[in-house]
């Protein structure tokens, strides 16, 4: 049986020195990649493009999508002017990342959402985010751990009967964190379905499941903890449904 093809949303760096500063380069992060592998698929990096003929033949040659992590989401798609807070944004990545999931939800390819790909997914459903934790008045634990990728900081509840808390096994789960800007508003379309014990939302999916969305990265913990493999390797079983 042919493995399915998970496509991974990609970024891109530039080089700040060396022999070619200036050069732009195609990537994504390796935890990504090795996740997959680790769970039964095959990955294929999907490269950052602004031509949206060719990122619909993109979407043509994969049966999951994965959007990746990055840079933070332009306001203005949620009718917001940016605050003082506001990290980098890269408007054409939210373009070419928003054309992959409206062409993934079309052909009913399953999507996993991380991090930033959590928050655009909220955003481009209709929900808002709080352009930095900052901007929350209730008190809010560190979601920014700054250190060590594979160690769970704080703890996420998992609502019963959601579709990750079937996946996971668990109502309650550890879990990593590297972000300053949270949901605020949930979209109407979506359920949270993953809280911190602060209330912030951390897991968001559609109704039938075939989004998903979370805040943390469970890709830098697929070696260390264990459980997190079951979010890819479900996305992998549904996506064998599209070979």
């Amino acid at each position: 049986m042919p493995k399915p093809i998970i496509g991974i949303s990609g970024s891109e760096m530039i080089d700040q020195s060396g022999p070619f500063p200036g050069y732009r380069r195609s990537y994504v992060n390796e935890d990504y990649v090795d996740s997959v592998v680790q769970n039964g698929g095959v990955p294929f990096i999907i490269p950052f493009i602004e031509d949206d003929d060719v990122i619909r033949m993109q979407m043509d040659h994969v049966d999951a999508l994965i959007l990746s992590g990055g840079h933070d989401v332009d306001p203005s798609l949620y009718h917001e002017e940016p605050e003082q807070a506001l990290g980098q944004i890269w408007p054409a990545r939210d373009h070419f990342d928003g054309r992959l999931l409206a062409i993934a939800e079309e052909k009913h390819i399953p999507v996993l959402g991380i991090c930033r790909g959590f928050q655009l997914i909220n955003v481009l459903h209709g929900g808002s985010l709080y352009q930095d934790l900052s901007s929350r008045t209730d008190k809010t634990l560190k979601h920014s751990q700054g250190h060590t990728t594979s160690l769970p900081t704080h703890t996420v509840n998992l609502q019963a009967g959601s579709h990750l808390a079937k996946i996971l096994g668990q109502d309650e789960i550890r879990v990593n964190s590297f972000h300053h800007q949270l949901v605020h508003e949930v979209a109407p379309d979506l359920n949270a379905v993953a809280i911190a014990s602060d209330g912030v939302v951390e897991g968001l999916e559609s109704a039938d499941g075939s989004v998903i969305g979370v805040q943390w990265h469970p890709e830098m913990l697929h070696r260390s903890t264990e459980i997190q493999n079951k979010i890819f390797a479900n996305l992998i079983e549904r996506a064998e449904v599209h070979e």
